[in-house]
């Protein structure tokens, strides 16, 4: 992961090349906190395949990149 300031700075960076998935800093955290958010729970399970894609779905994660195989 990297962080960048803008998407010039990523096209700087990237020098020419395709980027891959880019998201902000916000929807990071939004996804960092649906991620681990229960994993402290005494009664937690892990999720299914089908749960972590339900959360990348409702924060809006979609594409290529985002589907989970």
């Amino acid at each position: 992961m990297n962080l960048f300031r803008s998407e010039e700075h990523i096209a700087r960076w990237l020098g020419g090349r395709e980027p891959g998935a880019t998201i902000t800093v916000t929807k990071l955290s939004e996804l960092a906190f649906a991620w681990w958010d229960d994993r402290v729970a005494p009664d937690w399970t892990p999720h299914t395949r089908e749960q972590n894609q339900a959360v990348l779905d409702r924060l809006g994660l979609v594409g290529e990149f985002w589907r989970l195989g």
